[in-house]
């Protein structure tokens, strides 16, 4: 069996010309793969990377390397790069560890940070992730869970790995669509919480707005709905009854859906 691998003297990597998604299996299931696929592809489209790669050849290369590990609980990373030509783009699946948040965090809320950021293609999941990185890092080393990007109007788009939002009683409130990159997670949160109740409401969102709010919170693949607690100097004094009701209802739904969204 050879190994990967990325020579150093790949300019389309080295410069960012690619895309990746990052797929949850829990016990060996695979969550949601067609919806992921989908947005691999809408990203190709968005920074005009061509690829021979066909929706059904990805499907069995992911299936093919959780039966040839024995993946039980991993995050797998989808990585399209691409090539001088369309037929010169490679593909590559990383079985990688979850990082998932601390127990804590989902009792008592997380902490971060804002950075002042917007990646230029929004609607994109690339390799071109530097600015987002350091904001990552700089999140990291206040202690915090992640950073909230805001861009040049002042508005809070998204997380540097997650998708934001913040709530008021049964409604949820959600940056437009059209100004981040839409979550696989964040799809199926807005679905279970509409199918039970909640208003969603898409607007643009305001530091100076988070005390009208009950609480705010965070998704990702790895850790599903994260109640957040404190943005910056401001801080939330309790998770709302909804926030956790929601978690609650979401875990439900994970267990019942096999991995697949109907």
């Amino acid at each position: 069996m050879e190994e990967a691998v990325i020579p150093l003297a790949n300019i389309e990597y080295s410069y960012g010309f690619g895309v990746y998604e990052n797929l949850k299996v829990r016990n060996g299931i695979i969550y949601f793969l067609k919806e992921h696929l989908l947005r691999l592809q809408e990203s190709c489209r968005v920074i005009g990377l061509e690829h021979p790669f066909s929706e059904d050849t990805i499907v069995t290369a992911v299936q093919a390397v959780v039966r040839a590990n024995k993946i039980e609980n991993a995050n797998l990373k989808i990585l399209l790069i691409g090539g001088k030509t369309k037929e010169t783009a490679e593909f590559f699946i990383l079985p990688l560890n979850p990082l998932y948040p601390e127990d804590k965090w989902y009792k008592e809320g997380a902490a971060v940070i804002t950075c002042p950021y917007e990646r230029e293609y929004s609607k994109a999941k690339t390799l071109n992730m530097l600015s987002s990185y350091l904001a990552y890092k700089k999140a990291r080393e206040a202690g915090c869970y992640d950073a909230l990007l805001i861009d040049r109007e002042g508005f809070i788009r998204e997380g540097t790995r997650t998708n934001f939002f913040t709530i008021r009683g049964k409604t949820i409130f959600s940056p437009p669509e059209e100004k981040m990159l839409d979550g696989v997670t964040r799809k199926t949160v807005l679905q279970v919480a509409r199918e039970n109740g909640y208003e969603v409401v898409l607007r643009d969102i305001v530091p100076n707005d988070l005390g009208s709010f009950d609480g705010a919170f965070l998704t990702s693949t790895s850790s599903k709905i994260l109640p957040v607690r404190k943005i910056d100097a401001f801080e939330y004094s309790v998770i709302p009854d909804a926030l956790r009701q929601l978690m609650k209802l979401y875990d439900t739904f994970l267990d019942a859906s096999g991995g697949v969204l109907k």
